[in-house]
């Protein structure tokens, strides 16, 4: 027993964790060093809920991009405290992060919270975000960012998945897919085997075309979302899908 504790010890001691976007049999050293010490110009809103590091742009020196989550409140009523959420997307310059997109102020996912009309005390959407993790889905060796996001005005709101990329030819931040259904969504990264493309399992409630947000056709249903042939492609075609820029 004493050995077998040993040898556990000894196992979890040689582990790796490895960083969003980084493959299990892809070695940490072939991807460039973040520097040791960084900032972001300008700090990302309010509360730091996840901060991760990833390669848009490629696996380059100095080529390292984070994405962070964060949240700030806006305002409370007796019972609840309503929050803004931000997603913003930096790149290192030197040792600096400077941000490059950042939603609401840019557009989607989020919407921007605001006073609910009357003078009331409260606020709306209510938001949360968080980061799926990255995934190699167009290009091998070219990170792009998995972002879940859930938004409610009325009754159980909306998710969305959206996938973001950076486009070279224009230098821009760009939501390469968006996909959007009623209620609940979500999203994990399949890794591509034998040097194949990452893809997404997307799974929720199911809705056609008439079915109202209370009663879904199918309450569980999952669909594959992948980059094929130029375009994304969504089988079976459950959730809203919009394609985005290339």
């Amino acid at each position: 027993m004493r050995v077998t504790r040993l040898l556990l010890s000894f196992a979890l001691a040689l582990a790796v964790i490895v960083p969003a976007g980084l493959r299990a049999e892809e070695p940490a050293q072939l991807r460039a060093e973040e520097p040791a010490h960084y900032t972001f110009s300008p700090a990302p809103p309010g509360i730091v809920t996840q901060n991760v590091m990833l390669y848009l742009a490629g696996q380059a020196m100095h080529s390292q991009w984070r994405a962070v989550v964060s949240k700030k409140i806006v305002g409370k009523d007796s019972s609840t405290s309503f929050y803004q959420w931000y997603v913003s997307i930096y790149q290192i310059d030197n040792t600096t992060y400077t941000l490059r997109y950042q939603s609401p102020a840019n557009g989607a996912p989020l919407d921007k919270v605001a006073r609910a009309g009357g003078g009331g005390s409260m606020y709306f959407p209510l938001q949360e975000a968080s980061i799926v993790g990255a995934g190699q889905f167009q290009t091998a060796s070219v990170d792009e960012l998995v972002v879940s996001s859930h938004q409610t005005g009325a009754d159980c709101g909306a998710a969305t998945i959206t996938v973001f990329g950076y486009n070279p030819t224009t230098n821009k931040v760009v939501r390469k897919v968006t996909v959007d259904n009623g209620c609940t969504l979500n999203a994990k990264i399949v890794r591509g085997t034998n040097g194949g493309l990452d893809s997404l399992v997307l799974s929720g409630p199911y809705y056609n075309k008439t079915a109202p947000m209370c009663c879904p056709t199918k309450n569980k249903a999952s669909a594959m979302l992948k980059y094929t042939n130029g375009r994304w492609m969504q089988s079976p075609n459950y959730y809203t899908l919009t394609q985005g820029a290339k």
